[in-house]
């Protein structure tokens, strides 16, 4: 199966377990690979003003993706959908930061665009308000149906 992964802001300043880093670094080799990293730019996302908190200017990836994109703002750029769609993926599998604000903002994205999203369940964290990330996973599986492991994507 022609897969791709995508990796959500997995960068410093979300402050991502170790575990999360070690097992995406598991599966990078195996398939295409895309990062996030989510920058702070006020004129185009207003968090400052509106949430009172802003992810770094300068932020990097903590995971060595083939295709590292920056976004300013919860959902992926019409640069990174098109990237992802020139891969013709069957699936693409989403893992990382926020399952309930950034994660989802790619599942709906990747829908959107016609893509299969995936959720990679046990690659991802919740934001603050659910830290376990299963609320995103609720709303994953209600609204895209398709969840992997990384067990079963390493069988």
């Amino acid at each position: 199966m022609q897969q791709v992964l995508l990796i959500i802001d997995v960068q410093p300043c979300f402050n991502p377990p170790q575990w999360l880093v070690e097992g995406i670094n598991r599966l990078l080799g195996r398939m295409p690979s895309v990062a996030t990293v989510e920058r702070h730019d006020e004129s185009r996302t207003p968090f400052a003003r509106q949430l009172g908190w802003q992810p770094a200017a300068d932020d990097h990836s903590l995971v060595a993706a083939e295709q590292v994109f920056i976004k300013h703002g919860y959902g992926p750029t019409p640069e990174i959908l098109d990237y992802l769609k020139s891969l013709s993926p069957e699936r693409v599998l989403v893992c990382g930061i926020q399952t309930d604000t950034c994660v989802l903002a790619a599942g709906f994205a990747l829908f959107d665009a016609g893509l299969q999203p995936t959720l990679i369940t046990d690659l991802t964290v919740g934001s603050s308000l659910d830290r376990s990330g299963q609320l995103g996973v609720d709303l994953w599986r209600h609204h895209f149906k398709h969840l992997t492991t990384t067990d079963e994507l390493l069988r």
